[in-house]
């Protein structure tokens, strides 16, 4: 079984955190929650509160098969000032792991240089930080070890890419059928 790390930072989009966790527990791959501040209490861009897994100081981010990152503001600008999460996507790409963000977080792998060569997409608004890439304007981009997608509505298309990724695509074909997605 695949076991993903998300990252959760106060100011973060609910649907695509949430959403991405439901959908990839339901395919059984572990996800973990965690949370980037000193607290397990993480509260997304509108208002909604939820609860961490864990602490990232209390996890390798080694010990995973992928890292993703949610996007919603200020919970993007609060992920690529912390050390840790750029330490963890710069250490889970040179692996060889995932790499997924959506919305604005994608800016984090192309202003971090993760990016650099891959085809990638994002929130509009976000392509200058991409002068390395191939952007486009596809809701849900795979490219390598790195998938990333464009904000809230795509987030059940970003979790069933990662579950294509990580296990099939006849598992992500069975899971937009379990769910009744299109």
């Amino acid at each position: 079984m695949s076991n993903i790390a998300i990252c959760m930072a106060d100011g973060c989009e609910e649907i695509e955190a949430l959403t991405v966790v439901d959908i990839l527990r339901r395919a059984g791959i572990k996800i973990d929650m965690l949370s980037i501040s000193d607290s397990l209490n993480v509260k997304g861009s509108h208002g909604i509160e939820f609860k961490a897994d864990y602490l990232m100081t209390e996890r390798n981010s080694l010990d995973y098969d992928g890292i993703v990152l949610p996007g919603g503001m200020p919970g993007t600008t609060n992920l690529e000032a912390n050390t840790l999460v750029q330490n963890a996507l710069k250490k889970q790409f040179n692996a060889g792991k995932l790499v997924a963000a959506i919305c604005a977080a994608p800016s984090i792998l192309g202003k971090n240089g993760i990016a650099n060569g891959k085809k990638v997409t994002s929130y509009p608004g976000f392509e200058d930080a991409f002068p390395k890439s191939t952007y486009v304007t596809d809701s849900v981009v795979t490219d390598g070890n790195v998938i990333t997608s464009r904000g809230m509505g795509t987030a059940i298309d970003f979790a069933l890419a990662i579950i294509e990724y990580l296990i099939s695509a006849s598992a992500a074909e069975d899971m937009a059928k379990n769910i009744m997605y299109k």
